[in-house]
């Protein structure tokens, strides 16, 4: 799309928010409800075109990109008033006879940014956030999902009026286009790399950014943990969308004792899931391109393959592939994986556990498996992570109730349910002062009021 035409669609969305339309509460609740209604009435065409895109299967698609949003909505329909009351505060007594207030307002014009893996998800999930705290939106779907990003686009059109939100679709030109454009706040998702990118952009223009990018999510397996369990919850999260999850998780450490046993369940696991061939299977994905199926296949080199590493790049099909040898100087220990191969190592004490897991970035999240849940305490305090699950992967997502985001290179700025209205949302503080008294304290000449002053202050200290 070229730049006049971006900048067409800004400068339709600050005319619209210029109107104060988006701001008023009915509105924005009106607005949810209809993008609820949009959605309900497109589901059958999102999961045809997930599978287009990625060959989710059904259950996928309905369950972590469409059903997943409903009661993110409902939420948001339920609590937006309620979020958006102006806060009254406590006033020190220096400014005695006035208020303090503060109030929560909408950016005004933003930017979401959305990658291929989860399309729709990650689209609309960040649209819901900002429709609650009452901004416009420009929406940038990504280019290497294109059956969801026209349906989006679909979508939006029928549904809203594009002064309110818009869609800009397109590859490298369009993205640059877009981020060249003068926003009030961006939110991308999408890989480290680029996010540094859209910060960069942003930066020139004092943009505030909400980052939501990936890391390698270490799994922790101890000695005690339920084996069985572990192996079942383990293999959901990793091989889920075909382990292209920005929250998969990424690499295992398994207690050296229970090495070999937890391998077998989970081998057992992997068969009892998909079959002994997972490229029949309808519940298994496939990899998005050509470009991502070469760079993962690539990742296969290092270590030895325990089980899996079948491909076929006609389909672009992987195997669930575990893979053992690994060390730290390994490629595949050194980038995301972003697909279902799983490096697996083993250690004998926590302190190797964080030693390893400190030497790398922060990741998005951490998974502990373990008997013994209150142990997790002392490990969170040890090594930093964007989330957390103790005896379970990724299910930390689908609560609105919980902040979603990374930390360091994995991100920043969180968002769903009330973290996300808060993330479009500027808090602005207001102090409204009485004219009954004004003290002539404060103002020239000062003279020598500065001993009073030292009173002052001591006294209210």
């Amino acid at each position: 799309m070229e730049h006049a035409a971006i900048h067409e669609k800004v400068s339709r969305l600050r005319k619209f928010y210029e109107t104060g339309a988006s701001r008023d509460p009915a509105f924005r609740i009106a607005m949810l409800k209809k993008l609820a209604s949009a959605i309900r009435a497109s589901e059958t065409g999102i999961m045809k075109a997930l599978q287009d895109d990625l060959h989710k299967s059904e259950f996928e698609s309905y369950a972590s990109e469409i059903g997943i949003l409903y009661p993110e909505i409902h939420h948001a329909v339920k609590k937006l008033r309620t979020w958006a009351r102006p806060e009254r505060v406590p006033t020190p007594i220096i400014h005695f006879l006035s208020r303090s207030i503060i109030y929560r307002e909408p950016y005004g014009t933003a930017l979401i940014m959305s990658p291929w893996n989860y399309p729709f998800q990650l689209t609309i999930a960040p649209l819901i956030a900002s429709m609650a705290a009452g901004n416009c939106a420009l929406v940038k779907p990504s280019e290497l999902s294109p059956a969801t990003s026209a349906l989006i686009e679909r979508i939006v059109r029928d549904t809203f009026d594009p002064s309110y939100i818009t869609v800009a679709q397109g590859g490298v030109e369009t993205a640059t286009a877009v981020l060249d454009e003068k926003f009030d706040l961006i939110f991308y998702t999408g890989s480290t790399a680029v996010g540094r990118v859209v910060m960069t952009t942003a930066a020139k223009q004092l943009t505030p950014v909400v980052l939501e990018l990936g890391g390698k999510s270490p799994t922790i397996v101890e000695a005690d943990a339920r084996l069985d369990t572990a192996a079942k919850r383990i293999a959901w999260g990793k091989f889920f969308n075909a382990g292209q999850t920005c929250l998969a998780p990424d690499y295992l450490l398994v207690h050296r004792s229970v090495r070999d046993e937890f391998i077998g369940l989970f081998i057992r696991t992997i068969r009892d899931f998909f079959g002994d061939d997972p490229r029949r299977s309808p519940d298994y994905a496939r990899i998005i391109n050509e470009r991502h199926f070469a760079r993962v296949t690539a990742l296969m080199r290092d270590g030895s393959i325990i089980h899996g590493g079948r491909t076929a790049s006609d389909e672009r099909y992987i195997e669930p592939t575990l893979i053992g040898g690994v060390s730290p100087t390994h490629r595949i220990m050194h980038e995301e994986i972003f697909g279902p191969l799983f490096p697996i190592l083993e250690y004998d004490s926590l302190d190797e556990v964080v030693a390893l897991v400190n030497s790398m970035p922060r990741p998005l999240a951490m998974y502990y498996f373990t008997g013994r849940p209150r142990t997790a305490r002392a490990l969170f305090a040890r090594v930093h992570s964007g989330g957390a699950c103790v005896n379970d992967t990724v299910s930390h997502v689908g609560s609105h109730h919980l902040p979603f985001g990374g930390i360091g290179e994995s991100g920043m700025g969180a968002y769903h349910g009330r973290y996300g209205f808060d993330a479009f949302t500027h808090r602005r503080s207001v102090l409204m002062r009485s004219n009954l008294i004004d003290l002539p304290l404060r103002y020239p000449p000062y003279g020598n009021k500065v001993s009073l002053l030292k009173k002052l202050f001591r006294l209210l200290g």
